[in-house]
């Protein structure tokens, strides 16, 4: 591991010291799911419809089982009854429910759906037979089309009338009516976002490995959430929880995907636990673009009413989503949020919403990072038409609309409630990295020449560390060694985030040691303490609190023993960079290791009152709803207008995260995030043709961003404090929602010579050029 200096007097908190991860990371060292073997460890692989929908006749397994080396075949009729419960943490009560059979139960319900689980001595064994595997289908009319699947004669799942997953709404749009039909400028749009996918690194990952003597689960896995997946894997299979040990080391990549369990997760448990050895599933790529889930599949009619200066009056949004066949979790959860958010950092005091959520023969809706980000999307592609149709320069429009820190706190109109946001601070300090009025004349002096440039800008809101029941605490527990040594135990879910940096940085400082004497246990449920993991932006500023609590136990501790051996009181003692030291004495010092040896061996010299050891466990819980992160994307490019090419000249980012843990680990989540967002806004698309059929199942149809596509990124930062511990707030999905929406308003920015207006995603060479043909002949069909 790589030798870590000492902090500075002042603490490493808010310095970019080297990650702890990296050398092991780097080296090949790290251990993966796929890095793991059991004793006697079979592999599973999965027969997959290649239907969007059909009834299942029959399934004839025989040739499969008299395969060399298979060990077993499962179907829904094996695999279905033996599931006690499926259900998530994140499935708020009160919410429609979610069918979530393991395997296909009469009917399959898109492409790629799980059929039949094969077991076998290795994965190549496993695969040739599940190609043995025969399967009768009588193929169905499939729901392709979610935007008609409401009114269509054909169900996804029976009983689920107009293939409804569920609505929710706010105040009636009816109620706005009047202020639109007075307002001088009303502007509105039907926008279409394409489905695209979390695809890390790292695909799906599982392990399970059932032992009949101790009758203990212990499940290895690629997740976001150990103590989610020990949880479910608890109520799946009826046994207590302190039956299941889930192990998550290194993760390469969540975004989401990995928050919880999905069905073939599901089955490698169920079968271990019949099979009553280790049984391993790894998802190969063709799965996961295929079959592991979707995000971002939706489309909304929005609106915005303007006075004569350009001040909003009133906003809507009618929001619609695809959840596809099995969404995880309940789709409502987050999708609701699209609503709440759509006012997001604009002074508007009347505002409607509703969101319906609509199943179709398409693969399930996941979280994915940032799950409400089409609130921005609407949001500021309207903002940007609007100033086109009135004739305002966007960031102008902006600037009259936008909150000021002296108008909070105050309760967005749909109920969300904000405070410690700088979102006019933000912008402003993104238009003068760019020097905005300076690109306005080089845009001018662009199109003289036949060039077409443009800028777009998104400012929002971000909610982090919510206080939903499952997220709404978390655990540290720190043990100090007799040598002095500090480990401190967190519940992890570490997924590419730096949570080791973080959580050593926090503790270091909380506890006054150098960086170096400070290591961390994570993602081992039978040794770590109960926590939400990875997501909702959470993991930095809930642990620090966690952290805080736990260490602040173990300080007085540390004063009380080392006042009792110094024969001074307790307010003379200072303890800073492992050692205690008397105030005006400073030569008199007592080091950790030290004091570590009274407490744990020298009990008669413990001060009364104090236990022997250093040990102890502390929980946080965020009394607030959200925590609120905010920040402005700003982006440049060109558009080749014969070609559709579009090349990102600048991209600069103004992100208020509160105070920053690590500047290079929150600068890291910045970028990925935001190279995710202009993946979503130009090259990524989960299509499916009109059959049903998914047609981007490998990297060669399914585009992703480079380091060819990827600009440099520029950053800047506002620190509004937190009202949460450290004054930190959450970084981990902001990039991916701000991204999107300044990239699309650069394009149509660059393109307003034509009369473009932006409708659909993704913005492909294709469609851009259509776009601009279209524009043309609507021009000439004008005159």
């Amino acid at each position: 591991m790589t030798e870590i200096a000492a902090p500075p007097v002042k603490g490493s908190v808010g310095t970019s010291v080297p990650r702890v991860e990296d050398l092991r990371l780097v080296t090949g060292a790290g251990t993966f799911v796929d890095d793991v073997t059991r004793p006697g460890m079979v592999h599973a692989c999965f027969v997959r419809s290649p239907f969007p929908r059909a009834r299942i006749v029959d399934i004839d397994i025989s040739a499969a089982v008299e395969l060399d080396g298979v060990v077993a075949v499962y179907t829904a009729a094996e695999l279905g009854p033996v599931a006690h419960q499926i259900s998530y943490a994140l499935d708020m009560p009160g919410l429609p429910p979610v069918p979530r059979p393991p395997l296909a139960e009469e009917e399959v319900r898109f492409v790629g759906d799980p059929v039949a689980m094969v077991i076998a001595c290795d994965r190549y064994v496993a695969e040739d037979a599940a190609e043995l595997v025969d399967v009768d289908y009588e193929p169905l009319d499939a729901v392709v089309d979610y935007t008609t699947a409401d009114s269509s004669p054909h169900l996804v799942h029976a009983g689920f009338a107009g293939n409804s997953a569920g609505e929710m709404a706010g105040r009636p749009a009816s109620d706005l009516d009047p202020i639109f039909a007075s307002a001088p400028h009303v502007v509105e749009q039907t926008i279409f976002q394409q489905a695209y996918i979390p695809a890390p690194l790292e695909t799906r990952g599982v392990i399970a490995e059932w032992s009949a003597s101790s009758r203990e689960m212990t499940v290895w896995i690629s997740t976001q959430s150990p103590h989610e997946v020990r949880g479910f894997c608890s109520r799946l299979l009826g046994i207590d929880e302190h039956q299941v040990r889930v192990i998550a080391r290194d993760t390469g990549g969540g975004f989401g995907l990995k928050v919880a369990p999905l069905r073939e997760e599901i089955c490698v448990q169920l079968a271990a636990r019949k099979l009553g050895r280790a049984v391993k599933w790894i998802e190969d790529r063709q799965e996961n673009l295929m079959a592991s889930g979707m995000a971002r599949h939706e489309h909304a009619d929005a609106r915005m009413a303007f006075d004569s200066e350009g001040r909003i009056l009133a906003a809507g949004i009618d929001h619609v989503q695809n959840v596809g066949a099995y969404p995880t979790p309940s789709p409502i959860t987050a999708g609701v949020v699209v609503g709440l958010l759509f006012p997001g950092p604009y002074r508007i005091t009347e505002a409607s919403f509703s969101s319906k959520f609509l199943y179709s023969n398409t693969v399930g809706r996941l979280a994915y990072r940032g799950p409400w980000q089409f609130e921005s999307v609407a949001r500021e592609l309207l903002l940007d038409r609007a100033a086109r149709r009135i004739g305002i320069d966007p960031i102008e429009l902006r600037r009259r609309n936008m909150l000021r820190r002296d108008e909070l706190p105050l309760m967005n109109p749909n109920g969300m409630p904000h405070d410690h946001v700088s979102p006019l601070e933000t912008l402003e300090q993104t238009v003068e990295m760019l020097g905005y009025d300076d690109f306005r004349a080089e845009q001018r002096r662009a199109l003289e020449q036949g060039r077409y440039i443009g800028v777009g800008t998104c400012t929002y809101l971000e909610p982090t560390t919510g206080s939903t029941a499952f997220h709404s605490t978390e655990g540290a527990t720190i043990r100090i060694e007799p040598s002095g040594k500090v480990n401190v135990y967190v519940a992890g879910g570490s997924a590419g985030n730096s949570l080791e940096t973080t959580v050593v940085q926090l503790t270091a400082d909380a506890l006054g040691v150098p960086l170096a004497d400070v290591r961390t246990i994570q993602g081992d449920t039978s040794i770590t303490p109960f926590g939400g993991g990875t997501g909702g932006s959470r993991s930095g500023s809930m642990t620090a609190g966690a952290i805080a609590e736990t260490a602040s136990v173990l300080l007085e501790r540390i004063v009380a023993i080392a006042a009792h051996r110094l024969d001074v009181p307790s307010e003379e003692i200072v303890f800073a960079d492992g050692a205690a030291t008397v105030r005006d004495d400073p030569g008199t010092r007592l080091t950790l290791a030290e004091i570590a040896d009274i407490a744990y061996f020298q009990g008669d010299g413990l001060p009364p009152g104090i236990p022997s050891g250093l040990e102890a466990s502390g929980r946080y819980r965020t009394p607030h709803m959200s925590i609120w992160a905010n920040a402005t994307h700003l982006c440049t490019c060109e558009v080749d207008i014969d070609t559709g090419k579009v090349t990102l000249l600048r991209y600069i980012v103004s992100e208020d995260c509160g105070a920053m843990i690590n500047p290079s680990v929150v600068e890291g989540q910045i970028c990925g995030g935001t190279v995710q967002g202009i993946g979503g806004a130009l090259y990524e698309h989960q299509a499916y043709d009109d059959a049903g059929n998914p047609i981007a199942t490998t990297f060669m149809d399914y585009l992703l961003p480079t380091a060819t596509e990827a600009p440099t990124i520029e950053i800047g930062h506002v620190e509004t404090p937190s009202p949460g511990p450290g004054n930190f707030k959450g970084v981990g999905e902001g990039g991916a929602i701000g991204s999107t929406p300044a990239v699309l308003n650069a394009v149509a920015d660059a393109l307003s010579p034509f009369g473009v207006e932006i409708s659909h995603l993704p913005l492909s060479p294709a469609r851009i050029v259509s776009m601009i043909d279209r524009a043309r002949a609507d021009s000439t069909e004008a005159l």
